[in-house]
């Protein structure tokens, strides 16, 4: 077997998107934004495990609708999206996901069946073999996420998410809190086999109080100028995203977009065109977001402080040598407006 190297290049990168939130969180009416702005001038595929509810949005978006019914058994969900995969549609939403773990026919119901054909009513059996109920079921999930991992087209998947919480001794006392978890937040926690959540690019939290608006369960930093947390997910944070992933002249041109929007709702963007004159690194633009979004956003008296002192130096001609973002003058406070758009 030869094994070869190259240049490591972000080109075409297959995205997986994680949408997570209870009944009323906006979880389908984000995925089906995100989609558009993914997609682009073309249609999408949608995975309706839901009886049809996605149709309800028909009339305000274009996607291609598939119901996938119980018995939902990982080999469906891989089928499903296989097919939507070769037929060519740039993103596929699955809603929901969670089906394929606590619905009809899924994990679940699986290991309880095979645990009724290992042992029956014969609990002390039941309780020696539960273990090897899983492996079935188990086996079946590992073979749906490497089929998963292989799809070529953007991949958004809805989540259920149950509020769980965890009694703690702390100082001699007991404690009620929301319970902690590498894949959930504030106690959210997605319902799926658990650890399906580690295969996605990017997961967000989606709440009934608030419903679209984004709280991060995985954001890494180079995804963060493409996702606000400050306003709901809308077709804009897809075609960032969209732009990220194709790499090259797309990403820049999407990082320059959002400054420059970032930009206009600041009051700056004769400065920021000018500090952009010079300004080439992508890495460069995503720190220069950060800034302007961290400046707009007002922060603690201390850190505001701290970004109108950094930010009173004049707008160099060019980027400093150690490519810092550049300073751009914010008052104190100043917040973005809401985007109505």
């Amino acid at each position: 077997m030869t094994f070869t190297f190259r240049p490591a290049k972000r080109e075409s990168v297959g995205l997986l998107i994680g949408l997570a939130g209870a009944s009323g969180s906006g979880k389908t009416m984000s995925a089906l934004r995100i989609a558009t702005g993914l997609a682009g001038d073309k249609p999408f595929a949608l995975i309706d495990t839901e009886n049809g509810r996605a149709l309800h949005y028909a009339d305000q978006f274009r996607f291609d609708h598939g119901e996938l019914r119980a018995p939902f058994r990982p080999a469906a969900y891989a089928e499903a999206i296989a097919a939507a995969d070769q037929a060519g549609y740039p993103v596929i939403v699955v809603d929901s996901a969670s089906h394929e773990h606590a619905g009809d026919g899924g994990l679940l119901d699986w290991q309880e069946e095979e645990l009724q054909r290992m042992a029956g009513d014969d609990y002390q059996k039941r309780e020696r073999v539960k273990m090897a109920a899983w492996i079935q079921p188990k086996l079946a999930h590992k073979q749906f996420v490497s089929k998963l991992l292989q799809v070529r087209a953007h991949l958004i998947l809805c989540f259920r998410a149950e509020e769980k919480i965890e009694i703690v001794k702390e100082g001699g006392k007991t404690i009620v809190r929301p319970k902690a978890s590498a894949v959930g937040l504030d106690g959210w926690i997605p319902v799926s086999e658990k650890n399906l959540p580690y295969e996605l690019t990017l997961s967000l939290l989606l709440t009934a109080d608030a419903p679209g608006l984004p709280k991060p369960i995985k954001l890494q930093e180079q995804h963060r100028p493409m996702v606000p947390l400050d306003q709901p997910l809308s077709e804009e944070t897809g075609r960032l995203l969209g732009e990220w992933a194709a790499g090259g002249a797309d990403a820049e041109a999407g990082l320059r977009a959002r400054l420059l929007e970032l930009a206009d709702r600041a009051g700056k963007r004769a400065e920021v065109e000018k500090a952009l004159e010079t300004a080439r690194k992508p890495d460069w633009y995503r720190r220069s977001v950060k800034r302007l979004e961290e400046a707009l956003a007002g922060g603690d008296a201390d850190s505001a402080a701290d970004v109108q002192g950094r930010q009173e130096a004049p707008v160099e001609e060019s980027p400093p040598a150690s490519d810092e973002a550049p300073q751009f003058a914010i008052p104190v406070g100043a917040r973005i407006p809401e985007d109505r758009g």
